[in-house]
């Protein structure tokens, strides 16, 4: 295990790498307001000990990477979605596996179609399909409007109450505050089925959150997204050509019945139904996770 920053320009990205160089290379991006950490270190284990170079990163504006002024240096989410490729071009990768959850599976669907010398295979975790306005969806719901004609499957009813109080009444920036929230809302995303370990998840949240540079700029993946016209091209899920495997809980509760959209627009994905997993990835996922990745990308 060694950690390294590297930069894209001005903005530094923290990155940890696992298992032998000479292995073939897994690069995991996580989802938008979320750090690298959050692929868990059973999971990286696994596939780090079965023969994978495995990196994992903080995107801009989560844990140790650079803390951004959106207002002096704004982004876009093209600019997110090319600290990905800088990640690459630092460890001197051509081409990897690139496995992605929830955004970050929309980042891994949008290099796949557009620079596809790039991507040995796509792996899509809990994920929604690249052009389909996911982001316009969510916000419907929030505000309470009807179903649209051709909208992707909504959240379930918690999730929509859940973040929907959270819009009127957000938490207070105090540290415990924002652990208390954060360990409301993974108990959210984790769905009924297997069991929430409260105490691990406080631990986690503590450890996110102090590793933070700045903890108030998360939000600014959400300015970013409204601020992109570029993102989720439509059409893009018909031009990928890597070898695709799109997986799903079933319980997820953020993004329902998305991954069997994903697997029907991609040439010869397949899709992977993980029972009991909503849109966290706990122990108890890590075993089939780890057993269906090192299958795809042997």
């Amino acid at each position: 295990m060694t950690e390294r920053m590297i930069t894209n320009g001005n903005v530094e990205l923290w990155t940890e790498e696992f298992g032998d160089p000479a292995h073939p290379p897994v690069l995991l991006v996580m989802g938008s307001m979320s750090q690298g950490v959050l692929w868990p270190d059973g999971l990286v284990g696994r596939l780090a000990a079965a023969g994978r170079r495995v990196i994992r990163y903080d995107h801009r504006d989560t844990g140790r990477s650079s803390a951004i002024d959106f207002e002096a240096d704004p982004y876009t989410w093209a600019d997110i979605k090319d600290d990905v490729l800088a990640v690459l071009d630092a460890y001197g990768i051509d081409r990897a596996h690139i496995v992605g959850h929830s955004a970050g599976g929309l980042l891994g669907q949008w290099i796949a179609a557009e620079q596809p010398e790039r991507v040995l295979s796509l792996t899509v975790i809990g994920s929604s399909p690249l052009g389909r306005g996911e982001g316009v969806t969510l916000m419907r719901a929030l505000m309470g409007e009807e179903p649209r004609p051709g909208e992707l499957p909504r959240p379930n009813r918690e999730f929509i109450e859940h973040f929907g109080r959270a819009a009127v009444s957000p938490p207070a920036p105090d540290r415990r505050s924002q652990i208390d929230f954060a360990i409301e809302t993974a108990r959210v995303l984790h769905g009924p089925a297997i069991p929430f370990d409260e105490d691990e998840q406080r631990r986690l949240e503590e450890h996110i959150f102090d590793r933070d540079r700045d903890p108030a700029t998360v939000a600014n993946h959400r300015l970013a997204a409204m601020s992109d016209s570029t993102f989720e091209p439509v059409g893009a899920l018909a031009r990928i050509e890597a070898p695709t495997l799109v997986i799903e809980g079933t319980h997820e509760p953020a993004k329902p019945g998305h991954g069997a959209l994903i697997a029907e627009e991609i040439a010869g994905a397949e899709l992977l139904v993980v029972e009991g997993m909503g849109h966290t990835l706990p122990p108890q996922v890590h075993e089939p996770l780890a057993r269906a990745i090192l299958a795809h990308t042997s």
